[in-house]
């Protein structure tokens, strides 16, 4: 069974002052390459889902997929895109966003290892401080289910997730992999401190 990978890049980083996640450095290079370095070695291939500076995740030689809706739809919208892009291709769809720059290694594997063990046709990770949705594996066949969902006007992951045969995966080995750069204050500075 193929798995593509998608990348959401698609939000609009509100708390980030309204700036491209993905562009921003972390360590010397953007997130999203920090990101994909961790997560290609577990795919078979790469899609991105964004809403601007598309020229510039262009540049990485992936497919770069915006939302159909306008507005920062969330990251089903994205989801979506990716869906409809990778149908009939691949079986599954990997998903992580652009700002965790610490994602597993061994995310995918863990989360194809529990799809394979149930009945679940999305398996989502799990630690001590919550549900994960967004660091997901979706079985491709979901795509009219999330698109009718969509339609209907909603929007939140967890709620379709709850539509759905669904397992969560514990990473509590893992906590903090799961780390969302989410604010300026979290982005690394080269700037000494006294």
């Amino acid at each position: 069974m193929t798995i593509a990978g998608c990348i959401l890049a698609g939000g609009a980083g509100v708390r980030m002052g309204g700036q491209d996640k993905g562009l921003l450095p972390w360590n010397g290079q953007p997130l999203i390459e920090t990101v994909m370095a961790r997560f290609l070695p577990q795919v078979d291939t790469l899609v991105v889902s964004a809403n601007r500076n598309l020229a510039q995740y262009q540049k990485y030689g992936y497919p770069v997929l915006p939302d159909i809706a306008e507005g920062y739809a969330g990251p089903l919208a994205g989801i979506e895109q990716a869906m409809l892009h990778i149908h009939g291709v691949h079986a599954l769809l990997a998903v992580v966003p652009c700002d965790a720059p610490l994602l597993p290694s061994d995310l995918v594997a863990r989360l194809h290892h529990a799809l394979q063990q149930s009945a679940a046709d999305i398996a989502y990770a799990v630690t001590a401080g919550g549900d994960q949705p967004v660091f997901s594996l979706i079985r491709a066949a979901l795509l009219p289910s999330l698109s009718d969902y969509l339609r209907s006007g909603e929007r939140k992951v967890q709620r379709w997730y709850a539509r759905c045969p669904s397992i969560g995966v514990p990473f509590d080995d893992q906590p903090n992999a799961f780390t969302n750069i989410n604010t300026p204050e979290m982005l690394p500075t080269t700037t000494p401190t006294a």
